[in-house]
């Protein structure tokens, strides 16, 4: 297991409890991201489930869900699995790593994938990339969002407890760029300001891509 996996997945089953606490109704303040999953659940229309990659407790595929949409949830962590059980239990969640995926091919037909690029190395982005796009279905929709930045940002600490985590912040015409490299069409790139009272002060990017369909 790469070295960086294995940190993202100690920090995040060390703090998952709390973070869980924490972002488990984030969705109730967030407009602009509810805004944005209705559009992708209105893209997939009745394709398939869409998956909330990265899911931490769950609060995504939790809002799908409730608009009835098929839904499921991923994360690395066992511990943020087991959150998101406990949380919704209505809900499948299964441990997974964004680079190998256990899911089969032509899985999905949309991905949410909230920030969980961030803790991938830009090195690596493309195998990561390649990953969402084996697992959708042809056609299905991607709505992949981000920190907009160059910087790294380094964690020692993190509710009290010792972690070893980075995150990475991206420019929307990188990760545009890596997007088509990959294979996936642009649909739409929405930029939003932050809201410093309830989330980190950064600029978000919000991408729509999709797989092409089959011919």
């Amino acid at each position: 297991m790469n070295e960086f996996i294995q940190n993202t997945q100690h920090g995040y089953d060390t703090v998952a409890h709390d973070y869980a606490e924490k972002f488990k109704d984030e969705m109730d303040y967030k407009p602009f991201d509810r805004d944005c999953l209705d559009r992708l659940a209105h893209e997939v229309g009745d394709l398939g489930p869409i998956c909330d990659l990265g899911c931490g407790p769950g609060q995504l595929a939790r809002y799908l869900h409730r608009q009835g949409v098929q839904t499921l949830g991923v994360d690395l962590s066992p511990q943020m699995v087991a959150e998101a059980t406990r949380l919704n239990p209505e809900i499948h969640f299964h441990q997974g790593n964004m680079l190998a995926l256990p899911d089969a091919d032509n899985s999905w037909a949309g991905i949410a994938a909230f920030y969980c690029i961030i803790h991938i190395p830009r090195g690596q982005i493309a195998g990561a990339l390649h990953e969402m796009k084996r697992v959708l279905k042809p056609g299905g929709v991607l709505l992949l969002t981000f920190h907009i930045g160059t910087e790294i940002t380094h964690l020692d600490e993190w509710y009290e407890k010792p972690v070893n985590l980075d995150f990475a912040f991206y420019q929307p015409t990188e990760m545009g760029n890596w997007l088509k490299e990959t294979g996936f069409e642009i649909l739409e790139t929405l930029v939003r300001e932050p809201n410093p009272e309830v989330e980190y002060p950064s600029r978000r990017a919000y991408l729509f891509v999709r797989k092409p369909s089959t011919r």
